[in-house]
C-alpha cells in the first residue's frame, strides 16, 4: 500500500496533503479509517468519486492529513525548481479560469511557478484546471522574483500552415489567444488574418531539449477511462518514457488516471487520405460494433482500417475517423458528428446554475396600486411588453427545469431601461459567482453588460436582436440575425427553384438584399417601382409583361414599408390567376408585412413564403403550465422566453460551461424557437437556426428546415 508527502511548503496552520494508491478491495470508508478523516474530507479533495461507488483498484486519491498529524512539517520544503531563500507570501488575490487557459499561462501571467499555484490551490493535485476555477494567487514582496520568472518563457520559432487560424495555433499549444498575441506583437490588432508560412513565436513545449528546435504540434487530450501508458503510446507512436517527460503530473499522481489533461504530440497525418476528406465520430457508452456499424453505414472491417486503436476494442470515448460522404444525414459541427440526443436525459443534477437577469422592468414608473394605469402602461410600453412576457416564460422554464431535478439560483434586477444603472449594477455584483447573463435588452446595455463580463469569460445571451454582430466572443446571439435568415432563405430556394422565373422587388433601403438574390439568381428580372404622388408602387401594366404565363412566376419583395407591401401584394394576388401562377417570397419579413392593412387572404393565395426565427405553434404542455401559473395565455414574447430559459438552463445543466455545451451540441427545437450556436469569426456565439414557413389556407405553416 504506497502513500507519499506531497512535496509543498506551508505555514503550519495550512492543510497538508498525502496521497494514497488504492488496493483491491479498499473503500472510501476503509481509507478514511486508515488515515484518521472523514469520507468528506475525501469527496471534498477527490471530485471525481462519488460517495456509494466502490473505488477502483490503482486510483491515486488525495488525502488531507489532520491538523493534530502536521507539526512534522512545519518547516517550509523547497519546490523541485524553486530557488531558496522564498519569502512567505504578503497576501492572495483571485483569479477566475478562463476557457482554455492552462496553468502555464495562468503563471505565466503571474510570474510565479506552475508548483506555487498548485500548492495554495490543493483541488489541482486531484482535479484539473477547468474554466471558471476560483484560484487563490500569492503575492510576493516587491522585487521578488521567482527563478522561472527571470528566465522567462522560453520561445520557439513556428511557421504558419495553409488554413491555421489564431484560435487553432492557440487551442494547439495550450495557451490562450491573448497570449499568442502578446508574444507576437506584430500581429494586426484590426484583423485575425494568418498568412501561411508566417512565422510566430510560441512557448516551447514541455520536455523539448534546450537548443533543440521542435516543430512538432501539441494536442491536449483528456484521459479515457481504462487507457494505459501502453496503449497510448501506442496510439501516438511515441514511448512510454517521452509521455512521462511531458507530463510530470503522471508521476506526481502515481500513473495514468481518467480525467487527466495530457500534452501529446499531434498525430502524423494518415496517408489515407486528407484531413478535410473526414469527420470524426466519438464513441458512446455502451456502444457495441453492430450498433456503431449500422449508425455509421460502415462494416467494421473499414472502420478499424482506418482506426487501428480499434484492435484493442471498442472504448466509449475513442474519437474515430469516418469519410466525409459517410456523414449522409448526420449532423456535423466543426467536423465532429453528433448525437441527436434530449438534453433532458443528459443533465448533470449535481450542477447548479447561477443566472443573473437583467430586464427594464421599469419599476421606477409604475404604481402598482394602480392597476388600470399600469395595465395601460403597459401597453404603451414594449421594452415593458417584452421583459414581462420573456420572465413570464423564464419562470415557467424555471418551473420545468426543477421538476428535472435541476436547482438554479437566479438573481434578478430591474435595469429601467438605463445603461448608467446597468454600469452600477454590474459594479456591485461578483460577478465571479455566475454561471451567465442573460440580458438585457438595449444593444447599448447589452454591449456595456457583455464588455464587463468578458474580462471574466462570463457568457452574456442577448435575449432581442442587437442589431450588429460585436467583437466580443462571450456575447451569445439568441436571435438569428436577418442577415443569416436570408442566407437560410437563398440556400433553401437554391433546392426548390427548377424552371421557374424569378424576379425581384425591393425599395431604395433594401437593395443589398436585391443584389444578394441576383447574386443566387443570376437570370432573375427586376420590377421598378415607381412613385406617384405620395405613393410608391408598381406600374401595372409593365409588371404584366414581365410575367412569364408558360411556367410560374416566383416574386421576391423586398422593403420595410407597409404601403409598398400592401400595394404589390394586392397587385400580385390580382395578377394571379390559372394562366398567371404568382408564388411571393421575401429574404425578410418584418413588421411591414405584419401591418393590420396588409390582407391575409391575399398572402394566402400567393402562398408568401419567408424566413423565421420562430414558429408559430407552442406545445399544449407549456400553454398548461403558463395558463397554471399566470390565468392567461401566452404571448409570443412569453413563448421565447420559456424557449430560451429551457435552452439555456438545460445546456448549463448538461455542463456548466456554456461555450463548451454550446461547441458539443447542435441545433436544439423547444416550444417555438430553434437554437445551433456557432462561434463567428469576430465576434461571440450566433444563433444560426431558422424556420421556413408559408402562408396557406389562411394560416402560417412550416414548409422546410433550411
Amino acid at each position: 500500500m504506497g502513500c507519499f508527502l506531497l512535496a509543498f511548503g506551508c505555514k503550519a496552520q495550512a492543510q497538508q496533503f498525502k496521497t494514497h494508491s488504492v488496493q483491491r478491495g479498499e473503500t472510501l470508508e476503509s481509507v478514511a479509517r486508515l488515515y484518521q478523516v472523514t469520507t468528506e474530507d475525501l469527496l471534498k479533495y477527490n471530485k471525481e468519486l462519488q460517495a456509494g461507488r466502490p473505488l477502483a483498484p490503482n486510483t491515486i486519491l488525495v488525502v488531507p492529513i489532520p491538523e493534530k498529524q502536521t507539526e512534522i512539517y512545519d518547516r517550509p520544503q523547497q519546490v523541485a525548481g524553486e530557488s531558496t531563500g522564498q519569502p512567505e507570501p504578503i497576501g492572495f488575490q483571485t483569479h477566475r479560469v478562463r476557457r482554455k487557459e492552462t496553468l502555464f499561462s495562468i503563471s505565466r501571467r503571474y510570474e510565479i511557478p506552475e508548483e506555487l499555484i498548485k500548492r495554495y490551490n490543493p483541488e489541482l493535485y486531484s482535479r484539473t484546471l477547468q474554466g471558471g476555477m476560483v484560484l487563490r494567487i500569492p503575492r510576493y514582496p516587491a522585487g521578488w522574483v521567482s527563478r522561472s520568472a527571470e528566465e522567462g518563457p522560453q520561445l520557439i520559432s513556428y511557421e504558419v500552415q495553409p488554413k491555421e487560424t489564431r484560435w487553432s495555433i492557440a487551442y494547439k499549444y495550450n495557451i490562450t489567444v491573448d497570449s499568442l498575441l502578446k508574444l507576437n506583437p506584430g500581429l494586426p490588432a484590426n484583423t485575425s488574418y494568418l498568412a501561411a508560412g508566417q512565422e510566430l513565436k510560441l512557448p516551447k513545449p514541455a520536455g523539448a531539449d534546450v537548443g533543440q528546435k521542435d516543430t512538432r504540434l501539441y494536442v491536449s487530450y483528456t484521459v479515457p477511462p481504462q487507457k494505459t501508458l501502453f496503449s497510448l503510446s501506442q496510439e501516438y507512436g511515441i514511448p512510454r518514457e517521452e509521455i512521462l517527460r511531458l507530463n510530470p503530473e503522471i508521476v506526481e499522481r502515481g500513473n495514468l488516471q481518467e480525467g487527466m489533461v495530457l500534452r501529446l504530440p499531434e498525430k502524423k497525418p494518415d496517408t489515407v487520405g486528407q484531413g478535410s476528406a473526414f469527420v470524426y465520430y466519438e464513441v458512446r457508452p455502451k456502444q457495441t460494433e453492430y450498433s456503431l456499424s449500422r449508425k455509421l453505414g460502415l462494416g467494421y472491417a473499414d472502420l478499424m482500417a482506418l482506426n487501428p486503436q480499434l484492435a484493442r476494442g471498442l472504448q466509449a470515448g475513442m474519437v474515430l475517423k469516418i469519410p466525409r460522404e459517410k456523414a449522409g444525414n448526420l449532423e456535423v459541427k466543426n467536423d465532429l458528428i453528433l448525437e441527436t440526443f434530449d438534453l433532458r436525459d443528459s443533465i448533470n443534477p449535481r450542477h447548479i446554475p447561477k443566472l443573473l437577469v437583467l430586464l427594464p422592468f421599469r419599476l421606477d414608473r409604475l404604481d402598482l396600486a394602480d392597476t388600470l394605469g399600469t395595465q395601460k402602461r403597459i401597453e404603451q410600453n414594449n421594452a415593458l411588453q417584452y421583459s414581462l412576457g420573456l420572465y413570464s416564460g423564464l419562470l415557467v422554464a424555471l418551473d420545468s427545469i426543477a421538476d428535472l431535478g435541476v436547482s438554479v439560483e437566479v438573481k434578478t434586477f430591474d435595469t429601467q431601461l438605463s445603461t448608467e444603472r446597468v454600469k452600477i449594477l454590474m459594479k456591485q455584483e461578483d460577478l465571479s459567482t455566475y454561471s451567465a447573463i442573460l440580458g438585457p435588452l438595449a444593444p447599448e446595455a447589452i454591449k456595456e453588460v457583455a464588455g464587463i463580463a468578458q474580462q471574466l469569460d462570463l457568457p452574456v445571451v442577448a435575449p432581442l436582436p442587437v442589431g450588429q454582430e460585436l467583437s466580443l466572443d462571450n456575447l451569445f446571439y439568441s436571435y438569428t440575425p436577418e442577415g443569416r435568415l436570408r442566407e437560410h432563405m437563398l440556400r433553401f430556394m437554391e433546392q426548390q427553384v427548377t424552371d421557374q422565373k424569378i424576379l425581384v422587388i425591393s425599395d431604395q433601403k433594401n437593395k443589398d438584399a436585391e443584389s444578394r438574390i441576383l447574386e443566387t439568381f443570376p437570370g432573375a428580372d427586376l420590377v421598378e417601382l415607381k412613385e406617384e404622388e405620395e405613393n410608391i408602387s408598381l406600374d401595372r401594366e409593365q409588371f404584366i409583361t414581365q410575367l412569364s404565363q408558360e411556367t410560374d412566376n416566383w416574386i421576391f419583395v423586398e422593403t420595410d414599408d407597409f404601403k409598398i407591401a400592401s400595394s404589390v401584394s394586392s397587385i400580385l394576388n390580382s395578377a394571379n390567376s390559372d394562366t398567371t401562377r404568382i408564388r411571393m417570397f421575401t429574404t425578410h419579413k418584418n413588421r411591414a408585412f405584419e401591418n393590420e392593412v396588409i390582407s391575409v387572404p391575399h398572402l394566402s393565395n400567393l402562398k408568401f413564403t419567408f424566413p423565421s426565427v420562430t414558429s408559430e405553434g407552442s406545445t399544449d404542455a407549456f400553454i398548461r403550465r403558463y395558463r397554471s401559473r399566470f390565468k392567461g395565455d401566452p404571448d409570443r414574447y412569453a413563448i421565447r422566453g420559456f424557449d430560451l430559459g429551457m435552452d439555456l438552463l438545460l445546456r448549463l445543466a448538461y455542463k456548466l460551461d456554456l461555450f463548451q455545451a454550446a461547441d458539443q451540441i447542435g441545433e436544439l427545437q423547444y416550444s417555438g424557437n430553434r437554437f445551433n450556436y456557432w462561434k463567428g469569426w469576430n465576434s461571440g456565439y450566433v444563433n444560426t437556426a431558422a424556420y421556413i414557413l408559408m402562408y396557406e389556407d389562411l394560416q402560417i405553416k412550416e414548409i422546410g428546415d433550411p
